[in-house]
């Protein structure tokens, strides 16, 4: 009863403030960058709520937490301190300035403006428009099997609930309604892991006591031979840490603050922001070694672990009602900012880097708004049939989407923004040896070892970048003189 009233008073919120929004969206930056106005609170919980959802919380924390035990907490520790920290320390003040530099609003755009390549911008949104839509699925798939396990309604009805409100806020407001309910499911998601934990923990002794209990149990659940490698374990962290660091959306994020002046305080909020989120989402599927043994773990018809399940069973079971509730809209939360950021990103790959912008002759606004709602809703329902129909699980569909989004990316743009001897033809190389990397590598050591693939894919192109450009024509010292104005200097405009 209450995860019903919670939940309808929230989507409730969310579809006012896409509506309002909606009144301040007049052009295409407005609707895909608010304008470049966020300030350093919304900016940094924009960034840390994209970073977490269903997939975390469902995926991960339960598949993590069981088969990795307390290893699983370097996972979190990667996430706040490469995935945040040092990704808005390397990245934000450079992207924000060459970006505006460039009048960039998007990786492919910003990627043909740096390196003067007019036929990369359609390639990179390609890759953008094919790999992002498992991610958006594998959220959907994720905020549908907790529904069904917390509300028992069924899976496909909790899919077109998504659908309908995720698609009203984002398709109305753009990126404003965006970053505000941000900031509104940050607070929510901050506050609401931190009382699931210490919930969880208090009915297992206290923190202390339960994780000496896991140390103790995990051996026992998962025999030596069955545990995850260091290879395996170091992979994860590189791709869920590092890896952000080519994923458009969230590189999004830096495009769209107001000034460089707000980036020392996004530091901390996003860091004490992913921290908090990390370390709560895997201590909850590690709790699961003492709420849980291997024969009471939820099960397939031919007795295979649900891994998906673990978290939303456990919490079922182990939570009262209201906070149950509290809980429901904290990964509705992460989940519809991640969803949101990914469509938003995703239309932008056909509305804004394949389709011109066009201004009416009479009324003077920009088709291009209309356009990229329109690309919304299609993205959002092509999201729901892909997750209505199951492909794989969350945690494959993630590793192959991060591997191949941020392999093709990651190399080009960080070296864009630091190497001015990083060159079209180097560009060129990195995104397609990162893409080709994964698949090939993504099919042939299997699913199992998914996150090595996609580590791989990632960091291959950051050698084939330089090889290629040093022996390639330096880039127009015109596009540097563009691309590079004021980072010498360290002033804002």
């Amino acid at each position: 009863m209450y995860g019903i009233i919670f939940l309808v008073v929230f989507l409730m919120l969310m579809t006012g403030i896409g509506i309002w929004g909606m009144r301040k969206t007049k052009t295409l930056g407005d609707f895909f960058l608010g304008g470049r106005t966020m300030g350093p609170w919304v900016s940094a919980t924009a960034y840390g709520t994209s970073y977490f959802s269903a997939v975390l919380f469902i995926g991960f924390a339960g598949t993590q937490g069981w088969q990795f035990g307390l290893n699983a907490l370097w996972i979190a520790l990667g996430n706040g301190l490469i995935g945040a920290l040092a990704a808005w320390v390397v990245l934000a003040r450079r992207t924000r300035r060459m970006t505006q530099n460039l009048d960039a609003m998007t990786m492919p755009a910003y990627l043909q403006e740096r390196y003067g390549a007019k036929h990369l911008k359609p390639v990179a949104a390609s890759v953008i428009f094919f790999f992002l839509l498992p991610y958006s699925a594998s959220v959907f798939k994720g905020l549908g099997h907790l529904f069904e396990a917390v509300f028992h309604i069924p899976y496909d009805m909790a899919l077109l609930l998504m659908i309908a409100f995720t698609g009203v806020y984002l398709i109305l407001g753009g990126y404003f309604a965006i970053a505000i309910t941000d900031f509104i499911q940050g607070i929510v998601m901050f506050f609401g892991a931190i009382v699931m934990v210490g919930v969880l923990a208090s009915q297992g002794g206290g923190l202390g006591e339960i994780l000496g209990n896991v140390r103790d149990q995990y051996p026992l659940h998962v025999p030596p031979e069955n545990q995850p490698t260091w290879v395996t374990i170091l992979s994860l962290v590189f791709m869920t840490s590092f890896g952000t660091w080519g994923l458009p959306q969230m590189t999004q994020k830096f495009y769209a603050i107001k000034n460089e002046q707000v980036i020392s305080k996004a530091v901390i909020i996003t860091t004490v922001f992913a921290l908090v989120i990390g370390f709560a989402a895997y201590l909850t599927g590690i709790f699961a070694h003492v709420f849980f043994t291997p024969e009471s773990l939820p099960r397939n018809s031919s007795g295979g672990i649900l891994y998906d399940s673990i978290v939303p069973t456990l919490l079922t079971e182990h939570l009262p009602e209201v906070l149950m509730a509290v809980i429901l809209l904290l990964v509705l939360s992460a989940s519809m900012s991640t969803l949101s950021s990914l469509v938003l990103v995703s239309s932008s790959s056909v509305a804004i880097d394949l389709y011109p912008s066009k201004i009416d002759a009479k009324t003077g606004k920009d088709r291009s708004v209309a356009m990229m709602r329109f690309l919304s809703a299609i993205f959002v329902i092509i999201s729901y049939l892909i997750s209505r129909f199951q492909f794989s699980f969350i945690v494959t569909l993630m590793s192959l989407s991060w591997g191949a989004v941020s392999g093709s990316f990651a190399a080009p743009y960080i070296y864009g923004l630091y190497w001015k001897r990083s060159t079209k033809a180097g560009a060129y190389a990195g995104l397609l040896s990162g893409l080709v990397t994964e698949i090939i590598l993504f099919f042939t050591l299997g699913t199992a070892h998914s996150p090595l693939a996609a580590s791989l894919a990632i960091l291959v192109p950051f050698i084939v970048v330089p090889a290629v450009s040093l022996g390639t024509k330096a880039p127009a010292q015109s596009l540097l003189d563009r691309a590079f104005a004021g980072l010498s200097r360290g002033t804002d405009r």
